[in-house]
């Protein structure tokens, strides 16, 4: 069986504690920046806080994306996934379902509960 170290699975993840900076809903998932940003977007919010690297729940290493309230919501549509995004660099980091999805009208705000983004340890 593979092993990784801690610090293989922290050098991945702590990308996104150090270079995320904005979060949309979207409409389908993102598999680009643009489709993240500007195609598929909802409503977003530039104040994302991620944790640093920890412990998996049950394996492997973790960050978390903190909860969010009252961010803008500048589409109407079902939003079915969120993107992470570095905006500096134009980077699609992350992107993750949100089940049940959610109904949402342009003007509103959104709330979404925190986030695990998480590396098992391979098996």
């Amino acid at each position: 069986m593979a092993t990784l170290a801690n610090r293989v699975y922290d050098n991945g993840l702590s990308v996104l504690d150090t270079e995320a900076n904005r979060l949309d809903l979207c409409s389908a998932e993102p598999t680009t920046y643009t489709e993240a940003t500007s195609t598929n977007t909802l409503g977003n919010t530039t104040s994302i806080t991620i944790s640093a690297p920890e412990d998996g729940d049950t394996s492997g290493r973790k960050v978390r994306l903190n909860a969010i309230s009252g961010a803008s919501v500048t589409g109407s549509g079902t939003a079915t996934h969120f993107a992470i995004s570095d905006t500096s660099n134009s980077r699609l980091l992350a992107t993750g379902s949100i089940t049940p999805t959610q109904a949402i009208i342009s003007g509103n705000t959104f709330s979404l509960t925190a986030v695990d983004i998480e590396i098992p340890d391979p098996s």
